[in-house]
Formats: C-alpha cells, sequence, structure tokens
C-alpha cells in the first residue's frame, strides 16, 4: 500500500524552495524591517539570484518553528 502525503481530494502541496521578501513578510506577519534585522543578525538565510534576495522556506519555517 503507498502512503501519500496529499490532502484529501488528491491535491498536492509543492513548498517553494525560497521566497521573496514580500512573500515572507505575507507568510509569516513579520514586518519588513524586522526580517532585514534577522537576516543581519545571521538568523535568517538569505540567497541572491542576480539582485533579487531570495529567503529559502526551510529558514522561514525553522524561524517560526512550523
Amino acid at each position: 500500500m503507498m502512503h501519500s502525503n496529499a490532502p484529501q481530494g488528491g491535491a498536492v502541496l509543492i513548498e517553494p524552495l525560497t521566497v521573496r521578501i514580500s512573500t515572507a513578510v505575507q507568510l509569516t506577519g513579520i514586518s519588513r524591517s524586522r526580517l532585514y534585522e534577522l537576516i543581519q543578525s545571521g538568523e535568517l538565510e538569505t540567497v541572491k539570484v542576480g539582485r533579487s534576495t531570495l529567503i529559502p522556506y526551510k529558514s522561514l519555517k525553522a524561524l517560526t518553528g512550523a
């Protein structure tokens, strides 16, 4: 028997690898300035792709205990 992590109804949820700062603000409810403080202190990881600053989703989850 195969086990599935899909919610009822067969929909598959895919977590993003990274999110933009604006999305992190929406997801966490943490202010933009506080997120930048967490980045500066090293409590939150970032990845630079060109001029974009991205936050690994796993780093947000670890921060919020989700």
